[in-house]
């Protein structure tokens, strides 16, 4: 079964395959179609923006597509960057960018804790709204960087439950624990039937 990524980040593409290697997909994702236009996320959810961009990338490309959005909750910033974790240092920003920024942000603040949420949705090839999940890890942003692994805010947060931050966990031990695994893992057994139906249909 084809299943469309809606991303052109190549380092949550590389993430997404790693963590639904145990089934029997043909993945490929937004940049094999350069054409695509670029879905604006201006919802003002996690899931909003996880949707549309499932939705507009299946009704372009006529594919199963699988979308994900994650934000940035940080408690002493009333939430803040939330939806807006990607872009958190502007647009074009890089992610050494938004670490710095939010490191700047919480200089001198001692409350630190903070929670990675995603929401992944899958659609069919009509864009039409199969299953959606959610994943969630609580953990602080660091004082310093710490870690060499993993991309984003990985090397300043602090995850509560690995004791270590993302960046100082490889990908099985990050996969295991991260908002996007846990999202993805739940929607892993819908997909499997998914594929043994569309199998069993020739």
């Amino acid at each position: 079964m084809r299943l469309l990524i809606a991303s052109r980040n190549r380092d949550k593409i590389a993430e997404i395959k790693e963590i639904l290697a145990v089934l029997d997909l043909d993945i490929i994702s937004a940049s094999d179609f350069p054409d695509l236009p670029e879905v604006i996320e201006d919802q003002d959810t996690i899931r909003g923006n996880a949707i549309k961009k499932a939705q507009e990338t299946a009704l372009f490309a006529g594919c199963y597509t699988l979308a994900d959005d994650t934000g940035l909750f940080v408690e002493s910033l009333q939430g803040k960057p939330g939806v807006y974790a990607a872009r958190y240092a502007g647009e074009n920003c890089t992610y050494r960018d938004n670490r710095l920024k939010m490191l700047q942000e919480l200089e001198n603040i001692e409350d630190r804790k903070a929670e990675f949420r995603t929401c992944a949705v899958l659609v069919d090839d009509k864009g039409n709204l199969l299953f959606t999940a959610e994943g969630v890890v609580t953990g602080e942003i660091t004082y310093v960087e710490k870690g060499e692994n993993g991309f984003g805010y990985d090397s300043i947060f602090f995850c509560t439950e690995a004791n270590k931050t993302f960046a100082e966990l490889d990908g099985e031990e990050k996969h295991r624990i991260s908002h996007r695994g846990r999202a993805l893992r739940k929607i892993l057994p819908f997909l499997e039937k998914l594929i043994d139906r569309r199998s069993d249909n020739g």
